[in-house]
C-alpha cells in the first residue's frame, strides 16, 4: 500500500517513518508540508494511503479533503482532539493524537486491513474484477431486500462513508463498495465521476446549468441535482463535445 505523509513539521514526519517501519505492506512514497503541495503529489502519485495533519500553514487538513475529486484512505494524525468529531463525518479512518502511540498506529493499520477485506467480500456481483457494460445486471442485496438491475436503469452512485448508495428507479440501496473501485469497472462512456461523492450515468442527465466557481449543475431524471466539481467540469467538457 503506497502512502503520502502530510505534515508541516519535519520531526512529526520523521516519527511517523519510523513507526511505520514495522509495517512493511506500508510504502512511503513521499511527504508534503501543506496542501497545495500535498495535492500536486496525490495527483502525481496517486496513493493509496495519506497520513494527513489537520493544522498546517495556510489551509487545514479538512481544506485538502474538499478540494479533492478522489480521495485515498485518510488517517488522521495531529495533536488536538477537538476535530475528532469532524475527521470521521468526512469519513476517516482513524484519528491519531500526538504523540502517536505504536499501539493506537497498530489499530489504524489493522482497520486499514479490515476495510479492504469488506470491500473484497462485497455481495453483488459489482465485487467481480471484469469490466461491466451497459447491458450487465448487477445482482444488489441491502438487508432482506434483493434486486437484479440492468446497469443502464442505474442513474447515480453515492458516497455514504464505506458504501455506495445506489439509484434506480425509486430504490436507494447501500452497498459496500468505495467509488473509487466502482469506477474502476465502469463503462467511462456511460458513467461519468462527477465530483468525489457522485459518479453519475450520462444518459440520465436531462438539465445542465452553469454553477458557482466555474462547476456544473446537473439534473438527472429522478429529479437528483449533483454538483460537478471545477475540475471535473473540464473533463465533462471534453467529453461531451463534438
Amino acid at each position: 500500500m503506497r502512502a503520502i505523509i502530510i505534515d508541516d513539521e519535519r520531526l512529526a514526519r520523521t516519527e511517523l517513518k519510523r513507526l511505520l517501519q514495522q509495517f512493511p505492506e506500508i510504502e512511503i512514497v513521499d511527504e508534503a508540508t501543506n496542501v497545495d503541495e500535498a495535492i500536486t503529489k496525490i495527483d502525481k502519485l496517486q496513493p493509496d494511503l495519506i497520513f494527513l495533519d489537520i493544522q498546517m500553514p495556510g489551509k487545514s487538513g479538512f481544506d485538502l479533503l474538499s478540494e479533492m475529486d478522489l480521495v485515498p484512505y485518510v488517517i488522521f494524525t495531529t495533536a488536538y482532539d477537538e476535530y475528532a468529531l469532524k475527521a470521521f463525518e468526512v469519513n476517516a479512518l482513524d484519528y491519531l493524537l500526538k504523540p502517536i502511540e505504536p499501539l493506537r498506529l497498530a489499530d489504524a493499520i489493522q482497520k486499514l486491513h479490515n476495510l479492504e477485506k469488506k470491500e473484497n467480500k462485497l455481495s453483488t456481483d459489482v465485487t467481480n474484477n471484469k469490466s461491466l457494460s451497459e447491458y450487465d445486471q448487477v445482482f444488489v442485496k441491502d438487508g432482506e431486500r434483493c434486486w437484479f438491475v440492468n446497469l443502464n436503469e442505474i442513474r447515480l452512485f453515492e458516497s455514504v462513508g464505506n458504501y455506495a448508495k445506489v439509484f434506480f428507479g425509486s430504490n436507494k440501496p447501500l452497498v459496500l463498495k468505495s467509488l473509487n473501485s466502482l469506477e474502476e469497472r465502469l463503462d467511462d462512456k456511460m458513467f461519468f465521476r462527477a465530483n468525489r461523492k457522485h459518479i453519475v450515468n450520462l444518459r440520465m442527465i436531462e438539465k445542465i446549468e452553469t454553477y458557482f466557481n466555474g462547476g456544473l449543475l446537473l439534473e438527472l431524471k429522478g429529479g437528483e441535482k449533483i454538483e460537478v466539481s471545477r475540475r471535473q467540469t473540464v473533463k465533462f467538457k471534453e467529453k461531451m463535445s463534438l
